[in-house]
């Protein structure tokens, strides 16, 4: 019995609580404040779980790279003096702590009675010695979390002089609720590791745009899965040898790290593509489908490629004309000096990469005002399960008008944080792009200039006598 409490339900409903609440959380600090709130007063008057933060073996020195990464009292009033003892008692340890001993062992280590007196002796004079008189310990356990062969830390468990030690029965019960705990926690490191390997490889992948002569890029990406932080959506912006300036918006069927694989594929071959042909947006995407075919990529996306032309005639009469071609993409939106914003027509859309490469594609074409934002976005953007697609580009264009007076950082971030109807359900890529005047210098807003390294200099001579760059 505990506390009333037959052993046997205690352990039973430990090992349900500590499955469910921990396994709903990959963060090791939510799941090291719930493990600590579980088990006080369950099985202690206060507790303190320890975390080791290296990979390196123990026996050196087994005091390095410890973490108190959570602390608890069953007395509120007690809570500030746990949480500060935990804050100051790894650095206090001698190498012959308790602590010490259960880390290096992979054994519990238990003082039945006089814990104070025996837990001091092992600490530093200081601040932490004279937290542990305050807080009065009788007895203390101190058990390894082990998962998967290899510790990972260690839980503490005291109790007052108002409880018993903790009996054999009530140990056996502990060794169940760690071991069952060390597996989250492992999941919880392993998990962190995942993603920071992830998100380098997306950030090398979603590398910074061009932003030639007056033209601003604004980008932003959020993945739908969490815990790989990456996604099968792309943007890309950058340009040919004859200074046209290509955008691109990607989605790639599928979701994490197998999809942003693919992605990587498609945006490297469509780069080369691109730069080596100088083509159009159809001829780009129709040999991309080509290449996807004849290496057999196991590859489906919807994508867009767009590019922005200007004659010196177009530049003296403050236009750029936009030509772009869709492969099952949505279409590009548009908000004009004035800030009302408009939907580009979806002729010529195309199949989907990856579904039929032999299909014809075609360019669409548009003239834009000096001063118009351009915005392309993947679906995760505009639709759910919630809401068709053609009502989320709808509530798009709503909100471009609404904030249409923003820069166009802040008129991303707007976008982003109004129009998604749910959160989570798909990968969201943005790429939105302002064509600043150029009757001016280049406003501070924008930046500076970004472009390639052998971009013709001057914008009225970059694309030809033709304007098509190609």
């Amino acid at each position: 019995m505990t506390d009333g409490v037959p052993v046997t339900v205690l352990r039973a409903s430990l090992l349900a609580d500590v499955t469910l609440q921990l396994a709903a959380t990959m963060n090791a600090e939510e799941a090291a404040a719930r493990f600590t709130r579980l088990l006080v007063p369950a099985m202690a008057d206060w507790c303190v779980l320890t975390l080791i933060e290296h990979d390196e073996p123990l026996a050196a020195q087994p005091l390095r790279g410890l973490r108190d990464i959570g602390a608890w009292h069953a007395d509120p009033a007690q809570r500030k003096l746990v949480r500060r003892y935990a804050a100051t008692r790894i650095a206090a340890l001698t190498e012959h702590s308790f602590l010490s001993r259960a880390l290096l062992s992979g054994e519990p280590v238990q003082v039945r009675e006089g814990a104070t007196a025996a837990i001091q002796g092992i600490l530093r004079p200081g601040e932490a010695s004279e937290l542990l008189g305050r807080l009065a310990p009788s007895s203390v356990v101190v058990a390894p979390l082990v998962s998967r062969g290899r510790t990972l830390g260690a839980l503490s468990l005291f109790r007052g002089s108002g409880r018993p030690p903790l009996s054999d029965e009530e140990l056996s019960t502990l060794r169940e609720v760690t071991t069952a705990a060390a597996l989250v926690l492992d999941n919880a490191g392993m998990y962190r590791r995942q993603r920071a390997v992830a998100e380098t490889f997306q950030k090398h992948l979603l590398s910074a745009p061009v932003e030639p002569d007056h033209l601003e890029v604004a980008v932003r990406y959020r993945p739908a899965a969490e815990a790989a932080r990456v996604g099968g959506d792309w943007y890309d912006a950058f340009m040919q040898p004859s200074g046209a300036t290509v955008l691109v918006i990607g989605d790639v069927v599928g979701h994490d790290v197998e999809a942003a694989a693919t992605m990587a594929q498609l945006r490297s071959m469509l780069r080369a593509i691109a730069v080596v042909t100088e083509d159009g947006p159809a001829q780009i995407l129709q040999r991309l489908d080509a290449a996807v075919r004849t290496l057999r990529i196991p590859a489906m996306a919807t994508l867009l490629v767009a590019r922005l032309e200007q004659t010196e005639q177009e530049m003296q009469d403050g236009v750029t004309r936009l030509r772009w071609s869709s492969a099952g993409h949505p279409p590009p939106l548009v908000v004009d000096p004035a800030g009302s914003a408009r939907t580009l027509p979806m002729t010529g859309t195309g199949p989907l990469i990856g579904l039929s490469p032999d299909a014809p594609r075609t360019d669409s074409e548009t003239t834009l005002e000096r001063g118009s934002t351009l915005m392309l976005y993947t679906d995760g953007l505009v639709e759910s399960r919630a809401r068709p697609l053609r009502q989320g580009i709808d509530d798009l264009r709503d909100a471009l008008e609404h904030a249409a007076a923003l820069t166009l950082e802040a008129l991303c971030e707007s976008v982003l944080s109004t129009v998604p109807a749910a959160t989570g359900e798909d990968d969201i890529a943005l790429l939105g792009v302002r064509l600043h005047l150029q009757d001016r210098p280049r406003p501070a807003e924008a930046g500076p200039q970004r472009t390639a390294p052998d971009a013709p200099a001057d914008p009225a001579t970059r694309l030809g006598a033709d304007g098509a760059g190609g």
